[in-house]
């Protein structure tokens, strides 16, 4: 009888031991970009079972994103180098007798490509828009996203780039990771933006692994968790510790919050929390209703315009 137990024990422990390495791979795979360019990345719920199946017990791969789409208007190449020597690409884009900068950041697995039309509208409402490819992103170096965390210093960067060329006020605007980049980077680094905008934020990174769990019809206990737990080790944080709820409690800014109504990444529990604690009385929540996790200004174009002018001229 003990022999029986003791071999259970060794295989239980055989086992525990083999799903934390799985996990532990998931996590890096998650947040460790392949520059196989070839290689066309899927969200979760585009895969196939079979698809699915070989994420699970294989891991993801995940290609580091292009930036091909250009800006039709003048604007300049910049480079901007971070405290471990990677080299970060964004494009200033000036206008004459500026009202002031907004400095526009994307999601994960984005690039600044990807919201041209963006800047062109606040170009005409008349800001100076500096776009940039967050770290692993686009052109700029590296293959490790932190998923906002490090990025925080990436804003800081074009932040203070930014203050160099134009002494008139800055505002940020960021679409989900980016949104997390801001809100980490505001307290963190004394920044001192006009207003805010923010799109689509996770209210903490385990819920943003929860929703990644959601896609693929995986329990979100234990996955979540130890992913968490794992993907923050092995990039040098503690993951639970990575929350824009929290970060809001120190905004005091204006702030514009978007959310899509048919998100499936960020709930609307998050968004709830995420708001209720910012920390300005200047605050407002737009719901898009036909909208999920992407762009509004390319999803609901109007809308959005018209409710970003407003948020502007106060």
């Amino acid at each position: 009888m003990r022999r029986f137990f003791k071999r259970a024990l060794y295989t239980l422990l055989f086992f525990v031991l083999v799903f934390n390495c799985i996990v532990a791979f998931h996590a890096y795979k998650f947040t460790h970009f392949s520059e196989n360019n070839r290689h066309r990345n899927k969200r979760p719920e585009e895969m196939n079972i079979g698809e699915k199946l070989n994420m699970i017990f294989f891991g993801v791969r995940l290609s580091k994103s292009i930036t091909s789409a250009k800006p039709n208007i003048p604007y300049d190449t910049v480079q901007l180098l971070t405290a471990n020597g990677l080299h970060l690409e964004g494009w200033w884009m000036p206008v004459p007798k500026p009202k002031g900068t907004v400095l526009l950041f994307h999601g994960y697995g984005g690039n600044k490509g990807s919201h041209l039309p963006e800047a062109y509208w606040f170009r005409q409402l008349g800001y100076n828009t500096f776009l940039v490819d967050f770290r692993a992103h686009g052109n700029s170096d590296g293959t490790t996203c932190t998923i906002g965390y490090k990025e925080a210093e990436d804003v800081k960067l074009a932040w203070d780039y930014a203050r160099s060329r134009c002494d008139k006020p800055i505002a940020l605007w960021g679409m989900s990771m980016g949104a997390a980049a801001i809100m980490k980077a505001v307290p963190e680094y004394h920044l001192t933006p006009q207003k805010i905008i923010l799109e689509s934020p996770f209210a903490t990174l385990l819920d943003a692994v929860k929703s990644r769990m959601r896609a693929v019809h995986l329990p979100a206990t234990p996955f979540s968790q130890l992913l968490t737990f794992w993907g923050g080790l092995e990039l040098g944080f503690w993951g639970f510790d990575h929350n824009p709820q929290d970060y809001a409690r120190r905004i005091k800014v204006p702030v514009l919050y978007c959310w899509g109504q048919q998100d499936i990444r960020v709930t609307p529990d998050e968004t709830q929390r995420v708001f209720r604690q910012l920390a300005t009385p200047q605050k407002q929540l737009h719901i898009f209703k036909d909208a999920g996790h992407q762009s509004f200004c390319q999803k609901d174009g109007s809308v959005w315009k018209q409710l970003v002018k407003e948020f502007m001229a106060q």
